[in-house]
Formats: structure tokens, C-alpha cells, sequence
């Protein structure tokens, strides 16, 4: 009996010291780990602040020319185009030859020119000679206005011929009329190839535009409808430039639904100083709804570590002394994570290079 007594003691004694043993094995190896200086210099840590909660909303859009300005061009005549010396997206200079169109009409006022220069040529042979007899007191007064007369009319149909000849940017030497760009932009739309037939006054056949203000389309869907107002700040990106952000306001709201898109359509008027903005990129736009009833502990968003299906943040208490917390948000939105419980004000949060602690520490436990 106190052979079996003796074996129990010892069993138990054996047992407890095992578990006390892991047990301070697990608590040292998280007490030795320690942010060295190295490590600590490439850190950053953030304090919680409590702030209002941002709600943010995530739409699409896209870019487009500004509309307000631009200039289309129109053919007045009907013809042929022959030749195209742009493409679309062109920078173009005010009087470069765009086109070229082949034209009967451009015949016509050739030949009617030709027509009223000899016109002319005779008309002025007849009023010197009616000059002279008049001088000669062999024509009358009457005589001679109406050869004056004849002649100003021809010199005003002329005229008006030229003046349709330089509308038209005639040109005598290829008889052709040439499309000159009326401003100086870029290309933004263009409808015509060599080999096209057009008419006078048909739809524009290219579109400029100086692009230095754009117009970004933001597509707002019913349910987002109440949340959206005119004067909103709003943040875009485009797959050209995914991390960088361009900053506006919401300037106009449609009052009327697109009947295919089944959207309301929001413009927001941007500056392109630096033509990054190209219209027919697509957009998204992300919009800080606030609510300024509530107010949370806020966490940077960068200090989220996703493993496993959960979350976590790492909690600075001191060097030796850091955690490794298991986070639920209330709300969350790109920039920050809001806690009503789990996380408070005045705690630091490590928000860069915190993924090299939180593996050691995984490593250690």
C-alpha cells in the first residue's frame, strides 16, 4: 500500500513539473523577444485615436473630354476625302492640314472665278472707254454710272468667290479643299477615313479638345442614391496609375436615370495639368460618407494582418512587450478600421513592417 502511494506522488510530481516546465518554456520565449535596433528603426507605430466614423462608398465611372469645351468640325461642301494627316489622340496645331476632300463644288467656284475674271477684264475695257467719251462730252453721265456700276458688281461676286475659295482652304495646285484645324488641342473623336464620301453639314468629323480640364462620369446605382450629394469629396484612380490618387468633388448630379445603364450619372470636373487623365479610362471613385454622430477608436487600415481567416493587428507596448491581437472592426473603409470594443484610445498599433514581428512572435508561441 505505500509502494502504490509512493508511485502516485511521484507520477503527479512528475506531471505538474512537465506542465510547469512548457508553461515557462512558452512565456520565456514570448518575454525573450525583443525589437532589436535595427529592426526597430524600420517600424512605424501609430497611436488610437478615437475619430468620426467614414463609411466609404466604392462606385466605377469613367473619363471623358469636357464637352463645355471643345470644338467639332463640319465639312460645309460635300466631296471625297482623299487623304487623313491625323489620328485620333493627335496634338494638332491651329491651321494644320487635317484632310483633304475632293469636290465638284470646288470646280464650280473655280470656274465661276474664271468666269468673273474675264467678266471683269471687260467690264473695266468699257468703263475707260465710256470714261474718255464722257470726257469728250460724247457719252452722258448715266452712261458712265452704269459702267461703273457693272464693273463694282463684278468685283463683288469675285470677291464673295474668293472669299469661299479661302473658307474652304482651296487648293489650286492639288484642286482640292484642305480641312485646316480651326484650334489648337488634341484629337479626341474622329469620323472620317480617305475614301469616305461626306456631305455639307453632315455629323463632325473630328472633335478637339485641350484636355486641360476633363470630366469624370461617376455611375450612381439606387441604392447609393441617398448617401450621394453634390459637393462631395471623392477620390479616383484608373488602372493607368493604380497607386496614385486624384482628388475632386462631385460638381453636377443628373436628375434623370441613363435609360440603358440604368444609372444616375454624377459629374466631377478635374484639372489634368499633366494630361494623366485620358478620356476613355475607366474609373473608380471612392466617396467618404461620414457619420458625424459616431466616433471610434481608429486604426490605420496598413496595420492589418490577415492569417489564417482572421484578423490581427500588432499591439507596441514597449520593445519586449509586444501583442499579437485578434481584431473584429465595427466598421472598416480603405483608410482606417473603427472598434467600438477590442481596441482603444492612447494604444499604439504597429502600421509598418509589422508582418516581420508578427511571424517572429507566431514562431515563438
Amino acid at each position: 500500500m505505500m509502494k502504490h502511494t509512493f508511485l502516485i506522488a511521484a507520477t503527479t510530481l512528475v506531471l505538474a513539473c512537465g506542465c510547469s516546465e512548457k508553461q515557462e518554456t512558452a512565456q520565456r520565449n514570448t518575454e525573450n523577444f525583443c525589437l532589436n535596433t535595427q529592426l526597430k528603426g524600420k517600424i512605424e507605430i501609430q497611436t488610437v485615436k478615437n475619430q468620426t466614423v467614414a463609411e466609404n462608398l466604392s462606385l466605377t465611372g469613367n473619363i471623358t473630354y469636357n464637352t463645355d469645351d471643345v470644338v467639332q468640325f463640319s465639312s460645309l461642301v460635300s466631296g471625297l476625302i482623299t487623304n487623313t494627316y491625323f489620328s485620333l489622340g493627335d496634338y494638332v496645331k491651329k491651321g494644320d492640314v487635317l484632310a483633304e476632300i475632293k469636290s465638284t463644288e470646288l470646280n464650280s467656284l473655280q470656274a465661276e472665278r474664271k468666269s468673273l475674271e474675264a467678266q471683269l477684264q471687260v467690264a473695266n475695257r468699257q468703263l475707260q472707254s465710256v470714261q474718255s467719251m464722257f470726257n469728250d462730252g460724247i457719252a452722258s453721265q448715266s452712261e458712265l454710272v452704269q459702267a461703273n456700276s457693272e464693273v463694282n458688281v463684278l468685283k463683288s461676286s469675285l470677291e464673295n468667290v474668293e472669299q469661299n475659295l479661302s473658307l474652304y482652304s482651296a487648293s489650286n495646285e492639288k484642286s482640292v479643299f484642305q480641312i485646316k484645324a480651326p484650334v489648337t488641342g488634341y484629337i479626341v473623336s474622329k469620323n472620317v477615313s480617305p475614301g469616305m464620301q461626306i456631305a455639307a453639314n453632315d455629323a463632325p468629323l473630328f472633335t478637339i479638345s485641350n484636355l486641360s480640364k476633363v470630366w469624370v462620369m461617376v455611375n450612381i446605382y439606387p441604392a447609393n442614391l441617398k448617401d450621394i450629394h453634390e459637393g462631395m469629396d471623392v477620390t479616383i484612380t484608373t488602372p493607368a496609375y493604380p497607386k496614385q490618387t486624384f482628388n475632386g468633388k462631385i460638381t453636377v448630379i443628373s436628375q434623370v436615370f441613363d435609360a440603358e445603364e440604368h444609372v444616375l450619372k454624377a459629374r466631377i470636373v478635374m484639372d489634368n495639368t499633366d494630361l494623366k487623365l485620358k478620356p476613355g479610362l475607366t474609373a473608380d471613385i471612392l466617396i467618404n460618407k461620414k457619420n458625424n454622430d459616431t466616433k471610434m477608436a481608429a486604426v490605420s487600415a496598413k496595420a492589418l494582418i490577415f492569417d489564417n481567416n482572421q484578423n490581427y493587428i500588432m499591439v507596441y507596448k514597449d520593445d519586449c512587450h509586444i501583442e499579437r491581437r485578434q481584431i473584429n472592426p465595427t466598421v472598416k473603409n480603405r483608410d482606417f478600421l473603427y472598434f467600438e470594443s477590442g481596441v482603444s484610445e492612447g494604444e499604439k498599433v504597429i502600421i509598418k513592417n509589422h508582418l516581420l514581428i508578427y511571424e517572429q512572435l507566431k514562431a515563438t508561441n
